[in-house]
């Protein structure tokens, strides 16, 4: 229980000196939770106070058993997409449908990330190469973007899917639906945030949003100008309820909290990892996972919806001073306490102004630096980024990550199926043996193949593996004895591809030629062994060394065969002889 109620145990070795810095930082932190919170809620189909739920809640379940000290949790831009996919379709404009829909994905989410944590699955999302977690983050902020715009210019739009969506907005925008003044407000907002983004010491979003809200207040915009505004909040704390769905509704539920699970916790991961180097920590990632699966669980069942890390409003409570996750329960408790005093005070606040909340957090999701960089490095996976972005602008934000998903699980074994194979030679003055594509000059051992092979040896690439020895064979300039496989890339085998192995052992011993290894790992081996390749190959053709191969190779064949360091060490006895 220790192991997984890290927050307890902190507070058990809590120093007093810690406490001033951790209060006025959930204080600070609250000033920023507040209108991100509402923001990302209107932005995902669901009420604003409702915002506010997933905010509080998290907080202090992630304070028990979040590892991270200074991680905070909360309703994430990166979900906005996800969230409005499956609710907007599902929900037909009914609030208590959409709350429902988004507690169940919460707790299908953090029953996902808790169950995963259990079974030791923390690594899973490192198995999404950069290339296509750009992707769909690039994806799910452009859908994110599209969605905001109509309430930014002042109207409304009744399309599914973010190509419809564009196209309706040209229209509306056609037609002259603009609403100038909202629009006016949405585009000074957004101008504030993202000019005050990078200042840690200036809140800006907290500006923003204040003086707009001023602004529409003092001048009653909402009466004289149509501009729409939040309205005032229900005033009390959320109860516990238990969100239940038709069974219509189940599958797209599942694969909604599923999806979010899978990006919550690849943003959640490499955020926690980030600042556990900086504070000189360590955090176990199977830990983290159960830590936000109970925070999105809970969330669920207090009329929330499904949450993630932040990495806008984290250095936000590091840079006020925060030590300990006591920041995030003052700053649950600042927004309680608004709650329950004062849940008018946002009343007058415009939807435009929220909607420039998120589009700023949509920007700031855009990865297009790295992408330039992945491009110049290696243009292919430059590409599979483009298509899954292209895939949840299509297709939808989730079938859009199912396809990343796929395209991971291609790019996976596309690798291991068709790996690298070299031929080797001896190149004059290198040490070792080395592909003669790379060193065309390098001179081959007559009757002598040394083939290496770059990968794992398992049922998908055994055939291309002995497609490429009988290639090497059948290539080779002089009649050949010997086939050596430098083996050292091989990290593993299976059943199909030993079985594979074995009957090229007896094609080629047709041909009088034996088949060798070298530089096997010993767990290879042991495999190996089991399946009884040692006694069929012969134990004394395993050899630690491709040098000590070769020279076995040379002491029981007649072969013309002179070495560049044997030729240097006779010229200069006191160099010594090497046989590498």
């Amino acid at each position: 229980m220790k192991h997984w109620l890290t927050g307890l145990d902190t507070l058990r070795r809590y120093e007093a000196a810690w406490l001033p810095h951790d209060i006025f930082a959930g204080i600070v932190l609250a000033t920023m939770l507040v209108p991100v919170g509402i923001a990302y809620a209107t932005a995902s189909g669901l009420p604003g106070i409702n915002g506010l739920y997933a905010t509080i809640v998290p907080l202090l379940a992630y304070a028990v058993f979040g590892p991270s000290r200074i991680l905070v949790l909360g309703p994430d831009s990166a979900l906005v997409g996800i969230l409005l996919g499956v609710i907007a379709p599902l929900a037909h404009g009914d609030p208590v449908r959409a709350v429902t829909l988004a507690g169940m994905m919460a707790i299908v989410s953090g029953a996902v990330c808790i169950l995963a944590g259990l079974a030791r699955l923390g690594f899973v999302t490192e198995l999404l190469s950069k290339p296509i977690r750009y992707g769909y983050m690039n994806g799910i902020a452009l859908t994110v973007l599209i969605s905001q715009l109509p309430k930014l210019f002042g109207f409304s739009i009744d399309s599914e899917g973010p190509l419809q969506s564009a196209w309706a907005i040209v229209r509306a925008i056609l037609d002259g639906k603009i609403n100038w003044v909202e629009f006016a407000i949405g585009l000074a907002t957004l101008i504030v945030i993202l000019l005050l983004k990078n200042n840690k010491r200036v809140p800006g979003i907290l500006i923003a949003v204040i003086a707009a809200t001023l602004v529409v207040g003092l001048f009653d915009l909402g009466a004289r100008y149509g501009v729409k505004v939040l309205g005032p909040l229900p005033q009390g704390l959320p109860g516990f309820a238990v969100p239940l769905i038709g069974t219509s509704d189940i599958v797209a539920v599942l694969l909604g909290g599923c999806a979010i699970a899978l990006v919550s916790f690849a943003d959640t991961s490499v955020l926690s990892r980030a600042y556990a180097a900086r504070l000189g920590t360590h955090v176990d990632p199977n830990q983290e996972m159960v830590g936000l699966g109970a925070a999105n669980l809970v969330t669920g069942f207090f009329q929330g919806f499904p949450i993630s890390s932040s990495s806008s409003r984290t250095p936000v409570a590091e840079a006020a001073g925060a030590r300990t996750q006591l920041t995030s329960v003052v700053g649950a408790l600042a927004i309680a306490l608004l709650l329950l005093v004062a849940p008018s005070l946002l009343q007058h606040l415009p939807s435009s102004a929220l909607a420039a909340v998120v589009i700023a957090a949509a920007i700031g999701l855009f990865e297009v630096t790295d992408l330039k960089r992945i491009y110049r490095i290696q243009q292919w996976e430059f590409w599979l980024a483009i298509v899954c972005l292209v895939g949840v602008a299509v297709l939808g934000v989730i079938p859009g990550i199912g396809l990343a998903i796929a395209l991971a699980i291609v790019e996976f074994l596309w690798d291991g199926w068709r790996p690298h194979s070299a031929i080797l030679g001896r190149a004059q003055g290198v040490k070792g043996y080395h592909d003669i594509t790379r060193y065309p000059d390098a001179r081959r051992i007559p009757g002598l193949v040394l083939f290496r092979w770059d990968a794992p040896l398992f049922f998908a690439n055994a055939e291309f593996f002995r497609e490429r020895v009988m290639e090497a064979v059948a290539t080779s300039p002089t009649p050949v004895r010997w086939l050596v496989v430098a083996a050292e890339p091989v990290t593993s085998v299976d059943v199909t591809a030993c079985d594979v192995i074995a009957e090229l052992d007896e094609t080629l011993h047709a041909q009088g030629i034996e088949l060798c290894f070298a530089e096997l790992k010993d767990p290879v081996k042991d495999k190996l062994k089991r399946f009884g390749l040692f006694a069929q190959v012969g134990e004394h053709y395993f050899f630690p060394t491709i040098g000590v191969a070769v020279a076995r190779y040379l002491e029981i064949n007649d072969v013309a065969w002179e070495d560049w360091e044997d030729r240097d060490s006779a010229a200069d006895p006191g160099r010594g002889v090497s046989t590498a």
